[in-house]
């Protein structure tokens, strides 16, 4: 039933936002849960965040081309049992405007999030990221380690695994399942995101792929830029932190295998495989793995 409901939130809040990574979950687990948008002047551009909940705080961060609703489940969930939950619309990205394209660097991602918490006045928080996010996140507790107190990879991230064979097909053939340009493209990038794909009214799919048309350009300048980061998770000084991991065993955009790789760069990370999940956990599965990382911040000693 659980599933249902959250596979019915997918569908209906999709209506009003983005597809593909950048599908846009609007549910709630609980019904006294209210999300509150606000803004920051960031760098030279305007960054779009959400956050609710009081207590230890925790930054979230979304995948390529994707925006910060789609945290809003977990954020929920976890405001429910104490914290507050804050997810950016990452520079360039949702509702965040005003960035060149330079700042799609993830090193730079990394620079304006922490510009970011400096504003807000916070100086410890627990990190989670998706997919892209989870490599920002990495990056981001590389460069600032006295600020993050755990960090967590909620999905496979970018950065530690090559894409795996479903994605590396499509590319062959020439389409790129994350900038799709057909009604066909784009249901394939919705097999490719869901263990079990959501049915998307026709007219919101028509929309979606004349943006990516549109905006072709933009879409391939950002994808060529992510796509130099493929081993950043092994580079660098490792991290030293509490480290959790939840990957979905049918993930088709990073091989489950990567799961076995990560402790090996991030020694002591707890890692959980997920069955019956893909790549997008943060919403298709979202009570089951918020309940998880749950258990995990809550092992930690609160300085």
């Amino acid at each position: 039933m659980r599933k249902f409901i959250i596979r019915l939130f997918i569908v209906i809040l999709v209506l009003s936002g983005s597809i593909g990574y950048v599908f846009v979950n609007r549910a709630t687990s609980a019904e006294s849960c209210t999300i509150t948008s606000l803004t920051a002047q960031v760098g030279n551009g305007t960054l779009s965040y959400s956050q609710v909940g009081n207590g230890r705080s925790i930054l979230l961060l979304h995948g390529l081309f994707a925006s910060k609703e789609q945290w809003n489940t977990i954020m929920c969930q976890l405001a429910e049992v104490g914290y507050r939950a804050i997810a950016p619309d990452l520079p360039g990205y949702g509702n965040s405007n005003g960035f060149t394209l330079r700042d799609y660097a993830l090193e730079n991602q990394a620079r304006l999030l922490h510009e970011l918490m400096e504003k807000l006045g916070i100086k410890s928080f627990d990190l989670a990221g998706s997919s892209m996010g989870g490599a920002i996140a990495h990056l981001y507790a590389q460069r600032y380690p006295n600020q993050v107190r755990s960090l967590a990879f909620i999905g496979s991230p970018l950065g530690i695994v090559d894409w795996a064979n479903s994605v590396k097909q499509a590319i062959f053939q020439g389409i790129n399942p994350f900038i799709p340009i057909t009604t066909e493209q784009f249901a394939l990038e919705l097999s490719l995101l869901f263990f079990t794909p959501p049915t998307i009214p026709d007219s919101v799919i028509a929309e979606k792929v004349n943006d990516y048309i549109t905006r072709n350009r933009h879409y391939q300048q950002v994808w060529d830029i992510i796509n130099l980061y493929d081993d950043i998770l092994c580079e660098g000084v490792p991290t030293q932190l509490p480290t959790f991991i939840i990957w979905g065993k049918e993930d088709k955009i990073y091989n489950i295998s990567g799961a076995n790789r990560l402790p090996e760069c991030i020694a002591g990370a707890i890692v959980i495989q997920l069955p019956k999940a893909g790549h997008l956990l943060l919403m298709e599965n979202a009570l089951e793995v918020a309940s998880k990382y749950v258990g995990f911040l809550q092992t930690l000693r609160t300085p």
